[in-house]
């Protein structure tokens, strides 16, 4: 499978990374939605959801969030596309559990790690223990 490429705006990376950082040192989560243009993965929205675990090692979303964030964006004419979740101390790469736990292979799986000065947010293509970075761009 072609490496995928994925867009989003600056103010959608802002919204990540200010969705993290709220809650650090726990992890954040939430979904990412968007359209797909010849084969080019255009984030339009982000969500920002409670990581009911409130954990520095793993994250579980809201299921009544999910579903909400669901419709609104069948109601916005967008796809949901994946998720995003932050590591804290670690780095932006899928850890063991997050392969073990990403049961959908078409989904994107972004993962922003603040464990260095300067934070770095990647995203993934994840289908069973092998994982693929994909091609992701921040627009100004």
């Amino acid at each position: 499978m072609d490496q995928k490429t994925i867009r989003m705006n600056r103010e959608l990376y802002n919204d990540i990374l200010n969705g993290a950082k709220e809650v650090f040192p726990e992890e954040a989560c939430g979904l990412i939605a968007g359209v797909c243009i010849d084969g080019i993965f255009e984030i339009k929205k982000v969500y920002v959801l409670e990581n009911t675990d409130h954990s520095s090692e793993h994250f579980s979303m809201n299921p009544q969030e999910q579903l909400v964030c669901v419709k609104n964006m069948r109601l916005s004419g967008f796809l949901p596309l994946g998720n995003w979740h932050s590591h804290p101390s670690t780095p932006s790469r899928p850890s063991e559990e997050d392969k073990r736990l990403a049961f959908d292979k078409k989904a994107i799986y972004m993962i922003l790690s603040l464990a260095e000065e300067q934070p770095e947010l990647n995203a993934f293509h994840i289908e069973g223990e092998q994982a693929r970075k994909e091609n992701l761009l921040i627009t100004d």
